[in-house]
């Protein structure tokens, strides 16, 4: 029941850094779990990165390094700062926000990285 507002996306060259946000609606949780998985046709959805109300996060391999996710409690809002971006990391990315068990999810934006 918890709405995402995603933004970012689009088409970067390789090499290229591109930000993604999400925001949640309303008042939320002290303890939450937000971030972006992404599914590129053909393969299994996976983890990019997470970031807990306390500032944990979690990495998928793939972006160890060149991704950082960060959060704004104030502003209920996640950021994933994507850099040297790949065409491996073409995909759609989905925005999460998980909190007492329940997922929450954007509707994805597209991020594509070509030449």
């Amino acid at each position: 029941q918890v709405q995402l507002v995603e933004s970012g996306g689009g088409l970067v060259q390789p090499g290229g850094s591109l930000a993604l946000s999400c925001e949640v609606s309303g008042s939320i949780d002290t303890n939450y779990a937000m971030g972006w998985f992404r599914q590129a046709p053909g393969k299994r959805r996976e983890l990019v990165a997470q970031i807990t109300s306390g500032g944990k996060v979690v990495y998928g391999d793939f972006a160890k390094g060149r991704f950082t996710i960060s959060n704004d409690n104030a502003k209920k809002t996640a950021y994933l700062q994507m850099n040297s971006l790949k065409p491996d990391d073409t995909a759609v990315y989905y925005c999460n926000f998980a909190v007492s068990g329940m997922n929450s999810w954007g509707k994805g934006m597209l991020v594509t990285v070509s030449s």
